[in-house]
Parts: structure tokens; sequence; C-alpha cells
């Protein structure tokens, strides 16, 4: 019999982001993405910006989700209708 593991989800804000960071994309250089509500909940803006960009990471925010580029590589938007870039 098999049986599905959940995670448990993160309860510290420090939980928080080494669940986020210790994602295999997050660890390979890759793309995460997380819900800006959780974001919100549980670490706060504030403090997510500054982690990310202390790490020199680039995070997107579109219809409640986070996309996060764990590498320091330029993002390049391709299209978009005159959205926020910064």
């Amino acid at each position: 019999m098999s049986y599905t593991r959940h995670a448990i989800p993160p309860q510290t804000p420090d939980d928080w982001f080494r669940h986020l960071l210790g994602a295999r994309a997050a660890l390979d250089g890759g793309v995460v993405r997380r819900k800006t509500r959780d974001m919100e909940r549980m670490v706060g803006r504030a403090r997510f910006v500054k982690e990310i960009e202390r790490r020199g990471y680039t995070v997107l925010e579109n219809a409640g989700q986070l996309v996060i580029f764990c590498n320091s590589e330029p993002v390049v938007l391709l299209t978009g209708r005159g959205g926020r870039l910064s």
C-alpha cells in the first residue's frame, strides 16, 4: 500500500523561506511559484522583497501569484500590457 506524504506547512517566517528556497527548482537556479496571500500572511511583503533582493533574485507578481526566478539572470518581458516593471 502506498501512502502520500504531505509537506508540513511552514510555521514561522524562517520556515517559510527555508521551504521556498529548499525547493528543487530553487536549488537548481530555476523558477518557483507561490501564492501572494501566503507570502503576505507568513512573512510580509517588506521582508519577502528584502530577502529576494539580498539574494539577487527577481520576482514577478500577477493574479495573486508570485513567480520567483532563483538566479541573477535578467528577466525579459516578451509581451504585456502596460504593467509595472521595477
